[in-house]
């Protein structure tokens, strides 16, 4: 007997993200599937306001998973509940495809739930095994069938275990030949052209920004002694932008939120330095061609595991560009060095020392090469490798 006709209907792929970084990454993944595709790819999953806008009707709110550390205990229950709804949802629906997107928590677990689906099940950023436990590489290549990662150095730990991978060069590097106007942004808000600006960013989740709120203030107050005429833009995310601009009420300077996420470039190109919470926003500032001091602080408790992990040869570094130079490019201040003397000692150096922003800078540009792959936007590459896995799919695996 013969197979039944092959449904014509475009392929469906689920996305799921659980942080605004991860849905930037899917928005722009969907644009380039309707790209790759001319228009013929349907979308469901769970996503923010960036997804959304590109068509994808969540789930339930993204906002619900942007949890880390021992913010996600009191909220476990629930937390669990989503993941097996979406479990559900996702065998209901039978997609093309699953794309788990960063989020390690939350696609690990539905990776498992579905182990074995009839369709492919692909992570968008790299489980970061080689970080924290790189033996757990052996568990991710047994539910996931293809994964796209964002550093070059992740394929050794992958292929070891037959897990197929594809590199396609960091989220940051989307905005590789795009121009920001940060003279026009200085002339829109007032700033003079030779005023020092400080970029802050503090992070995209609520419990980053209240942990490191106090630690900006403070080093915000020593920096504004050393340079009377600074000024701060603070570009920042819809779930923390009441907060941040709260906070910021109460500083000694200027300070500009852009709460538009269309302006955060314009933000960097403004900026004279950069002080980031560590993220994905330290490589986008690296793109930026922005000079950046590293900090974080975790929450009391995790303190002292964090400090047993620093000292482990998987993790000398936290941020993208030092991560893949094996050096300190950008400095790095963690936990119990994150505080506002080290920090604004290292911002007013980049800001007064032309030699120490021109030494930060040849580094940065060397890291973006190792980021990106030949000037292709990221996006593009990986809907490419999608479909290709559907393809492949369903030519070892017959009509669905």
């Amino acid at each position: 007997m013969s197979a039944p006709a092959r449904s014509a209907k475009a392929p469906l792929i689920y996305l799921t993200a659980g942080e605004p970084s991860g849905d930037q990454l899917g928005a722009n993944l969907m644009q380039a599937l309707k790209e790759a595709t001319g228009g013929a790819v349907r979308f469901a999953g769970i996503g923010g306001e960036r997804m959304q806008a590109e068509g994808l009707e969540t789930l339930f709110p993204m906002s619900e998973l942007a949890l880390m550390g021992f913010e996600v205990v009191p909220r476990l229950p629930k937390l669990l509940r989503r993941i097996r709804e979406a479990a559900d949802d996702v065998r209901r629906r039978r997609p093309d495809a699953l794309v788990t997107i960063d989020a390690q928590g939350f696609s690990k677990r539905i990776g498992m739930r579905l182990k074995g689906a009839p369709f492919p099940i692909i992570q968008y950023v790299a489980p970061t095994v080689w970080a924290w436990k790189p033996w757990r590489a052996r568990a991710v290549s047994r539910y996931l069938t293809h994964l796209l990662t964002v550093f070059p150095f992740e394929a050794q730990f992958f292929d070891r275990y037959g897990l197929a991978n594809t590199f396609v060069g960091h989220l940051a590097a989307e905005r590789v030949g795009r121009t920001a106007d940060g003279a026009g942004l200085r002339a829109r808000l007032g700033i003079a052209a030779d005023a020092p600006v400080l970029c802050t960013l503090p992070g995209s989740r609520r419990g980053e920004v209240r942990r490191h709120m106090s630690v900006f203030r403070e080093t915000v107050i020593l920096l504004q002694a050393r340079f009377p005429d600074l000024v701060c833009i603070a570009p920042t995310v819809p779930a923390v932008a009441d907060t941040v601009e709260a906070e910021t009420k109460a500083w000694p300077v200027r300070v500009h939120v852009l709460r538009d996420p269309a302006a955060k470039y314009d933000g960097f190109a403004a900026a004279t330095a950069a002080l980031a919470a560590s993220g994905t926003v330290t490589s986008e500032t690296a793109f930026a061609g922005l000079p950046t001091i590293v900090m974080y602080r975790v929450n009391p408790v995790a303190a002292g595991l964090f400090r047993f992990v620093l000292k482990t040869r998987w993790l000398r570094f936290v941020s993208a560009v030092n991560l893949v130079l094996d050096r300190e490019v950008l400095p790095e201040f963690l936990q119990y060095r994150c505080t506002p003397a080290l920090l604004a000692d290292a911002v007013a150096r980049l800001i007064a020392d032309p030699k120490a922003r021109q030494e930060q800078l040849a580094g940065i540009a060397e890291a973006v090469q190792l980021l990106s792959v030949g000037g292709e936007r990221p996006s593009r590459i990986a809907a490419r490798t999608i479909l290709d896995v559907i393809a492949q799919w369903r030519k070892s695996h017959g009509p669905r």
